[in-house]
């Protein structure tokens, strides 16, 4: 079932990267190239998917919510460009394929990723068809997720030495580096179909419940994953000599809590009026998934 829905917004966001994504023949042409490769190469969608969803559950039937969804997208994309270069996990692979910088080139990934990130300010900003109030709101969540408060300190903490650290700094860098655009996907559904204050923060606790099982089951999975079915290098984190909540705590109490957290998150739910069973069920998903 969430398989099914997955693949039917992939498809959607997919037609509609194809457009945003277009080589015109410009000398610049290459870059595009590589954000084409970046975006289109097999993703779950998993944050367009949970925007999407919430705009669907606060009563919102239409299209309109798109732009910010490719945009955020567009964002997790140019991070896992980033994420693979040299300077910072020196990934080879990303989702079966050579990462960027190895089909295109470190400075072209480098590029790459920061056109993504540029354009999708620029994709976002064209939504027109929602009150601009709305959008300006929206646009300010996914700023400031993005930012040095969000994905990008996230980044900083995971890069630093945290082998003496507490095990709360691990815990803030998931909320950071991972749940701050699963947080933001969430939240900006709401605001876009107008919800109020009130619900946006409970979408938000529900997508940081969600993203920092998500970071733990990925901590994991880098510890006892197959590469093949992950389509990337395992055992990552201890190349890089980094620590982990699953190599600190071992990996069956770190199910565990994965599973705390997804079950607070379905909490969150019960405060929405709407049918919430696919972001159930897509939690579910997530806390099971094995790639």
């Amino acid at each position: 079932m969430v398989d099914s829905l997955l693949k039917e917004y992939q498809a959607k966001l997919d037609s509609r990267f194809d457009i945003l994504l277009t080589e015109n023949g410009q000398l610049y042409d290459e870059v595009i190239k590589a954000c084409r490769y970046a975006v289109l190469n097999g993703g779950k969608r998993i944050r367009p998917t949970l925007l999407l969803e919430f705009y669907k559950l606060c009563g919102r039937e239409d299209d309109c919510a798109y732009n910010f969804a490719c945009a955020l997208e567009m964002i997790h994309s140019y991070s896992l460009v980033h994420d693979d270069l040299p300077c910072m996990d020196n990934d080879d692979m990303r989702r079966g394929k050579p990462s960027c910088h190895k089909a295109f080139g470190e400075s072209t990934a480098l590029l790459c990723g920061d056109a993504l990130l540029t354009e999708a300010f620029l994709v976002a900003s064209k939504t027109l068809t929602i009150p601009a109030d709305r959008v300006v709101k929206a646009l300010s969540h996914l700023a400031a997720s993005a930012g040095v408060a969000g994905m990008i300190g996230g980044q900083v903490i995971d890069m630093a030495d945290n082998s003496e650290a507490d095990d709360d700094v691990l815990f803030e860098m998931y909320r950071l580096k991972t749940g701050a655009l699963l947080k933001t996907a969430c939240a900006i559904g709401c605001i876009l179909a107008g919800a109020d204050d009130e619900l946006v923060a409970i979408a938000e606790k529900f997508g940081e419940k969600v993203g920092v099982a998500f970071q733990i089951i990925d901590d994991i999975l880098d510890s006892v994953g197959d590469a093949k079915t992950l389509g990337k290098p395992v055992g990552s984190d201890e190349k890089n000599n980094k620590d982990t909540i699953a190599v600190r705590l071992g990996v069956e109490y770190c199910r565990e809590l994965a599973q705390k957290y997804t079950d607070e998150a379905f909490e969150c739910l019960e405060h929405f009026d709407g049918d919430t069973s696919n972001l159930k069920n897509l939690a579910a998903y997530l806390l099971k998934r094995d790639y």
